[in-house]
């Protein structure tokens, strides 16, 4: 069970019933005081000093990757900081040796993210791109991409749960059929990695991307996870050379080769504390948590006439991303009022999915209520009783 004190480590929970944490979710004390210690007690940059400071900043970024590393379970291959998964993901785009007539596959039920690299390497460099059709609660049938890959499929990229739907996809199905085709695997984890046990070994990836501020951690923090360090790096710079000369130069090995420039030292620390608290914590106890929570609110809002839950229902694997419209209603019109007659933070709008709104026919796209482990049954009964006085208003 989640404590319930751990609602004291966001403050803004005294004020506001947070529902956005899939857009970004909150940092607790820990993460702020351990980026804060960083400020006071050791501010220099990493890799680059011999000074007690450089070396004790430069300590504390190695043990950030490696507590992520450890959190995934990667034990081998290369994990990389970006800014967020967008970074991440253009890096996999931008760095593979694509040739003309490659095949990339992935799915309508997208982020932006992962659909618009691979949207500009067709218009670009004439990647063949398929793109498969979810069903109408956001399934993935792994026989429709047995259909499409071929053995000049280079990679397929798809998300490991929806952040508009809430599904989580059975990648390792999917993983088994790249392998087979010999094709790369990147995985959106944005939505999966801060809720649901992670293990890039089970999931049988290439690639894996997520953020930090989706996960209890600062913005302008991500993960790029490579199996293999088989990109070119995206930025040259400072930091990622082993020597250079007037001939050329050598790049290093390990993360250091992604990582040009100074990094987000305060961010990669508070990132690994991050890691820490979801850890105490305990990620199965999470997503237990935030299941219960789930169905409270979709067996709620279920029970309300001009409401419709979008995505699956209550059982089976999900995350707590719950999608909903109010008949006649703009989603938007309905987020001012939750936060205006109940100070509930919600998202509404497209969600950087656009074309799955098209095929869902919901062209001013849903309200979206999402969880983190600071959740509570009380924040499921306050959404739904408010959402029942605005449809009932209406």
């Amino acid at each position: 069970m989640i404590p319930g004190d751990i609602r004291a480590d966001f403050p803004l929970l005294s004020s506001v019933c947070y529902l956005d944490s899939a857009a970004t979710s909150l940092s607790p004390e820990p993460v702020l005081e351990a980026m804060l210690e960083y400020e006071h007690t050791c501010r220099a940059n990493s890799g680059r000093g011999v000074h007690r400071l450089a070396q004790q900043a430069s300590q504390k970024y190695r043990d950030a990757h490696q507590k992520v590393k450890k959190f995934i379970h990667a034990d081998e291959g290369d994990l990389v900081f970006t800014r967020n998964s967008t970074e991440a993901i253009n890096m996999v785009a931008s760095g593979l040796p694509w040739q003309n007539g490659d095949r990339v596959v992935t799915t309508l039920l997208e982020h932006h993210s992962n659909l618009l690299p691979w949207m500009r390497l067709r218009n670009r460099q004439g990647i063949d791109l398929r793109l498969l059709t979810p069903a109408q609660d956001g399934t993935l049938d792994p026989a429709d991409l047995e259909a499409v890959i071929t053995k000049k499929t280079r990679l397929v990229a798809i998300t490991q749960a929806s952040n508009v739907l809430g599904n989580v996809v059975p990648v390792a199905e999917f993983a088994k059929i790249c392998h087979d085709y010999r094709a790369l695997l990147l995985v959106d984890g944005s939505q999966s990695v801060p809720h649901i046990p992670v293990d890039v070994g089970q999931l049988g990836c290439d690639f894996l991307c997520f953020s930090g501020h989706k996960m209890l951690g600062p913005t302008g923090t991500g993960v790029l996870y490579m199996k293999e360090p088989c990109l070119e790096p995206l930025i040259l710079g400072g930091g990622i050379v082993d020597r250079v000369t007037a001939a050329g130069y050598t790049l290093a090995e390990g993360y250091e080769r992604y990582e040009a420039g100074t990094p987000n030292i305060a961010g990669a620390i508070g990132l690994g504390r991050a890691i820490e608290y979801l850890e105490a914590l305990g990620m199965e106890e999470i997503q237990r948590h935030e299941q219960q929570i789930t169905r409270r609110i979709i067996d709620g809002l279920s029970g309300i006439g001009n409401v419709q839950v979008v995505g699956p229902g209550s059982e089976g694997t999900r995350i707590g991303v719950i999608s909903f419209v109010i008949k006649g209603l703009n989603p938007h019109d309905v987020a001012i009022m939750l936060d205006g007659e109940a100070d509930i933070m919600v998202r509404s709008g497209h969600h950087c999915c656009m074309p799955l709104m098209d095929l869902l026919n919901l062209p001013d796209g849903t309200v979206r209520a999402s969880l983190h482990c600071y959740n509570t049954i009380e924040d499921a009964d306050r959404l739904v009783d408010t959402v029942r006085t605005i449809a009932g208003d209406f």
